[in-house]
């Protein structure tokens, strides 16, 4: 699946089990494939950490890398294959109306375990007040001092930590995400 590959060989049933996996259309599979394919500059099959650094996008983002590490979280390998990466943009999938049906990978829960994922540096399956001033700092550091970091940290803590043990649980992180407008920031605008 390297960069001298087309979208010719990408065949019919794999375009559709990625659809139903994914959500997206089949001209969409198509141009991500050549995306992917363009970003495989070895034609190695595989997307690694590096070729990932090199989609503009990512790289000016302040999450950048946290995003580029969530598309190895559940992979050993070095790298990701074409559904793999197709798996993890399908979370930032938009649904725009009740015809356009969720497919599991774009629903409201994954969305959000994918956004706690985010928030959970050190993958103890717990956010804490060090977390979320890592995140802010790498979105709004230079912005914002050191103090209103840790004073926006704190507040959320005091506001999301039900049972105040210090740490975020999956759940609790839900409820406060239940206040925001979590579907559309979580959603990118695919090609059409």
């Amino acid at each position: 699946m390297g960069s001298q590959c087309s979208t010719i060989q990408l065949d019919e049933s794999e375009i559709e089990e990625i659809q139903k996996e994914t959500g997206f259309s089949s001209s969409q599979i198509k141009r991500l494939y050549s995306r992917f394919s363009n970003l495989d500059k070895d034609n190695k099959a595989y997307l690694s950490h590096e070729d990932l650094r090199r989609i503009p996008e990512l790289a000016i983002n302040p999450l950048g890398e946290r995003i580029i590490d969530s598309f190895f979280v559940s992979h050993d390998s070095e790298g990701i294959n074409f559904k793999q990466f197709v798996c993890v943009l399908a979370r930032f999938r938009k649904t725009t109306d009740d015809s356009d049906k969720p497919c599991p990978l774009n629903m409201r829960e994954h969305k959000l375990k994918y956004a706690f994922m985010m928030y959970d540096i050190d993958n103890s399956g717990l956010i804490s007040k060090k977390n979320i001033e890592h995140i802010l700092t790498l979105m709004v550091g230079s912005n914002k001092s050191s103090e209103q970091l840790t004073a926006i940290a704190d507040r959320t803590m005091s506001e999301a930590d039900e049972d105040k043990d210090g740490f975020l649980t999956f759940e609790e992180f839900c409820k406060a995400m239940d206040k925001t407008d979590f579907q559309s920031k979580m959603s990118i605008r695919f090609l059409q």
